[in-house]
């Protein structure tokens, strides 16, 4: 990689302070960091710093959600890498225009929204409604509030929400049952079109009293969004997550735990009639159908919009896990998770002045 870092050394006085394209040095010194940690010194005390924190963050998360990117794309085929280019391509728009706004360099931390994105949409869904989503998520929730460490919300799930709020029909419109020959969709490209749809998503399925297979949402061989398919290798990417303790185990078990409990709740005191009316289905099943999974291990867990302190982790993970039970069940959505998390995302910061309030309370009484 020296060469490529002598070319860089080469052409960066053109993109600083008094250069031609001195407009565009957040764009350049996010190339940079990309390949390389920065070299610049702290002023001040600590000297001793990981340069490559953020980094490792931002890679540990994309590793983990590489099966189900490979999943989606076995299944989808060719458009859902034009989905992944065109959320890239939009998302990164935005941040290098605020960036250059602000004299500051592109966060990396877009590149785990960018491929996150397009995995908790539609597979058919139009690619300009994929760059609008990502542009509005963008910009509505993490660079009006400042930027990354400054939102409040997670920026994909504000992109998601809108689409739902905005074109309901539409994202309704767009679920396509995965291929099942033995080359998956590999080499297909599915045009969005109504006449395209070939399958609903099993909550939907079970709404009109008919539950899907658990087998085949294990394996991914279902409806619904494109990484979100296949509980398997969710649980795969997640667990690994939690191994390398980018993602808090106590959310996870909290919104797992949470769910489960307030299901099975339900189902012994019969509020919940479907899949079949007068048959009470599984809490495995409803474990496992939506993207209940992926936005526990993914989503929730983001450290930015999250709570920080372990205790708020506790109630914000049993808010989601509850809150997502009862939009499934008694209202006209088929998934409540996203509205869920975003909700959790409003009340992180009350739990967390809660929690650390209370330890100050006694801490002080203890003195």
């Amino acid at each position: 990689m020296k060469w490529l870092l002598k070319i860089i050394d080469a052409v960066r006085p053109t993109f600083e302070e008094g250069g031609r394209l001195r407009l565009f040095n957040p764009v350049f010194g996010a190339l940079e960091h990309f390949f390389f940690a920065p070299s610049t010194r702290t002023v001040g005390a600590p000297h001793v710093r990981d340069p490559l924190d953020l980094k490792r963050l931002m890679s540990m998360v994309i590793i983990a959600v590489v099966p189900s990117v490979l999943a989606a794309f076995y299944f989808f085929g060719l458009r859902f890498m034009a989905m992944i280019i065109v959320s890239y391509a939009a998302g990164l728009t935005v941040e290098a225009i605020f960036a250059m706004i602000r004299k500051e360099g592109i966060n990396e931390g877009f590149f785990v929204t960018g491929i996150l994105w397009p995995l908790i949409l539609p597979p058919n869904l139009p690619l300009w409604m994929v760059a609008l989503g990502v542009a509005f998520g963008v910009f509505i929730g993490k660079e009006l509030f400042g930027g990354t460490g400054r939102n409040i919300f997670n920026p994909a799930l504000v992109g998601r929400c809108f689409l739902s709020l905005a074109y309901p029909r539409t994202m309704a419109a767009s679920w396509v049952e995965p291929s099942h020959e033995l080359i998956g969709g590999l080499l297909t490209w599915v045009t969005p079109s109504l006449d395209a749809v070939s399958g609903a998503t099993p909550l939907a399925l079970a709404k009109q009293g008919e539950m899907g297979s658990i087998a085949h949402m294990l394996l991914g061989s279902v409806s619904g969004s494109a990484g979100e398919t296949s509980a398997i290798l969710i649980i795969l990417g997640g667990v690994f997550l939690l191994f390398t303790r980018v993602a808090s185990w106590r959310t996870v078990v909290s919104i797992l735990g949470s769910f489960v409990i307030l299901t099975g709740t339900l189902v012994v005191g019969g509020a919940v009639k479907y899949p079949i009316p007068g048959v009470f289905g599984p809490v495995i099943w409803h474990l496992f159908a939506g993207g209940l999974l992926f936005g526990a291990f993914y989503m929730a867990t983001d450290p930015v919009t999250g709570p920080t302190t372990n205790a708020g982790k506790w109630f914000y993970g049993i808010i989601i896990g509850s809150t997502t039970v009862l939009i499934r069940n008694f209202t006209g959505y088929v998934e409540g998770v996203t509205f869920a998390i975003l909700l959790g995302n409003i009340v992180a910061p009350i739990l967390d002045e809660i929690v650390i309030g209370i330890r100050l309370r006694r801490l002080k009484n203890e003195g």
